[in-house]
Formats: C-alpha cells, sequence, structure tokens
C-alpha cells in the first residue's frame, strides 16, 4: 500500500508523466479505433504508457538496462530495425506499374519537396544543420528511413521525429485530402486518364533492383544500406526461386520487426525528453514537410499540364509520397468521390511505388552531404 501511495504521489508531482500516457493513449485509440497504421501505433502508445511510470523496470532493472532500452540498443542505435523492416517493405513492393510507365518516377521525385523546404525552414528557425536534415526526412512519411537518417545524423529529436513519422503515416487518410483540395480544382479532381497495361518481363523485374542499387551506390554509397536492403527484399519477390523467403520477409519478419520498433521507439517518449517546446516545433515542421511533399507532386503535376495535350490528374502527384499503398489509395477514393467512374489507382500506385524510391534516395542524398 506505501508503494502505491508513493507512485501516486510521484506521478501527481510530475505531471508529465500522465500528460504522456494521456498521449499513449490517443496513439492507441487511433491505431486500435480508426485503423490508422496499427501494427505501430498500438504498441508505441502502450510504450509511452510503460515508459512514463516512475522507476519503471522497462527502462533499467536494478542498475542494469531494461528491456526497451536493451531493445533500443541493439535495434535503433545499430540501425537493424530500420533496415530489416525495409527488406519486407521491399518484399511487398510490386515495381511493374514503373517500369510499364518509367514517367511516373518524376511525381516520387517531385513528391520530395518539402523535405528540403523544411530543411531550408528548419535552419532559419535556428536549428542546427544536421537536426533540420533529419526533421525534414518527416516529410517523407517512411518511418524507417527518418529512424535511419535521424539516428546516423545523432539528432536529439529522435523522439519526435520517429512519432511525428509514423503519425503522419498513420494519418495520410486525414491530411492528404485536406492537402490535395486546398491546390486543386473540383475540374483538376475529375480528370480522366488512359492505363495502357502492358507485359513486364522477368527480366527487367529482376535487373531492376539490382540496377537502382548500383546507380545508388554510385551516386551516394551512404545510401546503399537503406537502397539495398529495400532492393534485396524486391529481388526476393521478383527472382522466382525464393519464395518461401519472400513470404516470409512480408509477413514474419515485417511482423516481428513492427512489434519490436514500435516498443522501441518508447524509449524517447519519456515525458522529460518529449515534453519540450522544441519537440513540439519538430513534429509541427514535420506536418510542414509532409504537407508540402504532397503539394509539391501535385503542383509539379499540374506544371506539366500546361504542356502536355493528354492531361494528368494531378492528384496522382501527392501519391508520390512514401507511405504505400495508403496514399495510392486515398487518391483513387478522392477520386471516385468526384467522378464514381473515375480510375486512377495503378497510375497513383506506379507514384507511389516511385516516391518509396525516392524517399529512400532523399535520405541517401542528405547523409551523404551531412554524414
Amino acid at each position: 500500500m506505501e508503494t502505491l501511495l508513493h507512485g501516486i504521489t510521484q506521478m501527481g508531482a510530475e505531471p508529465g508523466r500522465i500528460v504522456m500516457m494521456l498521449v499513449g493513449a490517443l496513439l492507441m485509440y487511433l491505431g486500435i479505433k480508426k485503423d490508422y497504421e496499427p501494427t505501430l501505433l498500438v504498441p508505441m502508445g502502450l510504450g509511452a504508457i510503460l515508459v512514463n511510470f516512475p522507476n519503471t523496470g522497462v527502462l533499467s532493472t536494478g542498475g542494469e538496462a531494461g528491456p526497451f532500452q536493451v531493445l533500443f540498443d541493439a535495434g535503433i542505435n545499430t540501425e537493424l530495425f530500420p533496415l530489416l523492416l525495409f527488406i519486407g517493405i521491399g518484399a511487398m513492393i510490386d515495381f511493374g506499374p514503373i517500369l510499364q510507365n518509367p514517367f511516373l518516377l518524376l511525381f516520387g521525385a517531385a513528391a520530395q519537396f518539402g523535405i528540403f523546404f523544411t530543411i531550408i525552414v528548419a535552419t532559419l528557425l535556428g536549428f542546427d544543420m544536421k537536426d533540420a536534415a533529419s526533421i525534414g526526412i518527416i516529410g517523407a512519411a517512411d518511418g524507417p528511413t527518418s529512424i535511419f537518417v535521424a539516428n546516423t545524423l545523432h539528432s536529439e529529436y529522435l523522439g519526435a521525429i520517429m512519432v511525428a513519422a509514423y503519425s503522419y503515416m498513420a494519418l495520410v487518410p486525414i491530411i492528404q485530402p485536406i492537402a490535395i483540395k486546398a491546390v486543386t480544382t473540383k475540374h483538376e479532381r475529375r480528370i480522366r486518364m488512359n492505363y495502357r497495361a502492358g507485359e513486364v518481363s522477368q527480366t527487367a523485374k529482376i535487373l531492376f533492383p539490382i540496377v537502382i542499387t548500383v546507380i545508388a551506390g554510385l551516386i551516394a554509397p551512404v545510401s546503399l544500406p537503406l537502397v539495398g536492403f529495400l532492393m534485396f527484399g524486391n529481388l526476393l519477390r521478383e527472382c522466382g526461386v525464393l519464395e518461401r523467403l519472400s513470404l516470409t520477409a512480408q509477413n514474419e519478419l515485417v511482423n516481428i520487426i513492427s512489434i519490436l520498433l514500435g516498443l522501441t521507439v518508447s524509449v524517447k517518449l519519456e515525458y522529460h525528453e518529449f515534453l519540450q517546446v522544441n519537440t513540439l516545433i519538430v513534429i509541427g515542421l514535420g506536418l510542414v514537410a509532409f504537407v508540402m511533399d504532397s503539394i509539391g507532386g501535385v503542383l509539379f503535376a499540374k506544371l506539366l499540364n500546361i504542356f502536355r495535350k493528354e492531361k494528368i490528374n494531378p492528384m496522382i502527384g501527392a501519391a508520390g509520397i512514401s507511405a504505400f499503398p495508403m496514399s495510392s489509395r486515398v487518391i483513387q477514393k478522392m477520386a471516385t468521390a468526384e467522378d464514381p467512374q473515375n480510375f486512377i489507382l495503378m497510375h497513383a500506385a506506379g507514384a507511389n511505388v516511385a516516391g518509396q524510391i525516392a524517399s529512400v534516395i532523399a535520405g541517401g542524398l542528405v547523409l551523404a552531404l551531412l554524414a
């Protein structure tokens, strides 16, 4: 009883603990009730609650590192968890739409605008260049890349960056429609696009991840852990002789790493580290980066429409972020809402896949310049 009263008293003396527990509860609510990235938000939310108990055993036990701290040191400090997750992501991705229409790669590149825009803004606000670069990567809506870049650059805002990256990934269905409607007209959102289906040879699908890895190695060698693991996962999928490994990467590996990563992220959610003015600014800048990435892709499509006879539905430009396949589904849903007969999913999926590649390369370029 005395121990219980002491714990309650300590919680009352440090209200920040209660605030962070409420944040954890909110993350769990979004994951469970709203189905927003539950595989990450639910363990992250529960972890935020666990690490904010006074003298919590998940961080330290008897002067030794606790289980969460051990996982953090082994999986985040070494960048192991994000890289292993990339193998699974690569195994899930079908690069067929890009190989059928390489033009869509441009939208993946254009939708990284918010990263560099936010880096400039964060620098003007007084953030160190490495912290600014880590914050900007949030805009890619790519959690593993955000963690990898922030950790490699030793950003002091790793916790806020991890939470922001995964939260905005989860909130794509809410944020993207607002951003897209702000810069498009109803007429533009109703534009129909013809999809010309074509066969992609098995050889092309096998060569693609190899060629991308070689190009990335020549342009930004420091990006090879990111690009290489992603493309290795895709090679498992496409080579035709490793189906069992491909399925394992897509299912068991992704599920296990998602659980561990979600719990481990919470190490940086202790109230005294998280509840700071700069942390809140970082989360706000992450939202700016994400919105500007979406808007950048849309504006690029609108620019191309000035010179094209066959118009592009500018919404597919927003699908050039890395949140695959959620963003492409959001774009198709918006197109259907405007015109029930409008089917642009394949174009959006191609741009979305391009965004996955572009976000990794953007992270690699940032590391090449600053690491």
